[in-house]
């Protein structure tokens, strides 16, 4: 997964990801965090990238998206261990 900060601050970070399927998952394990005040996307135009709003509180904004993409990672695994389960 490739994303660029556009923009940061102590508590708050601009994000442009790569596509909404992205965007989305991040948003919502970003908002099981409850360092998490707002996590949300927008798109201008079809044609361009989605940029990921967030704001925190307590914890900073590169911080709380290194903790949910962890916990992607680690529902994937439990995903792909239980669909290993079925052969």
């Amino acid at each position: 997964m490739e994303f660029n900060i556009t923009e940061v601050s102590k508590d708050e970070a601009d994000v442009e990801l790569e596509n909404i399927t992205l965007a989305e998952i991040l948003r919502v394990y970003l908002n099981e965090d409850s360092a998490v005040t707002f996590a949300a996307w927008r798109r201008e135009h079809p044609t361009e990238h989605p940029i990921l709003k967030l704001k925190t509180k307590g914890k900073s904004p590169k911080k709380a998206i290194v903790d949910a993409i962890a916990s992607i990672s680690k529902e994937l695994d439990k995903v792909e261990a239980e669909f290993k389960k079925l052969k």
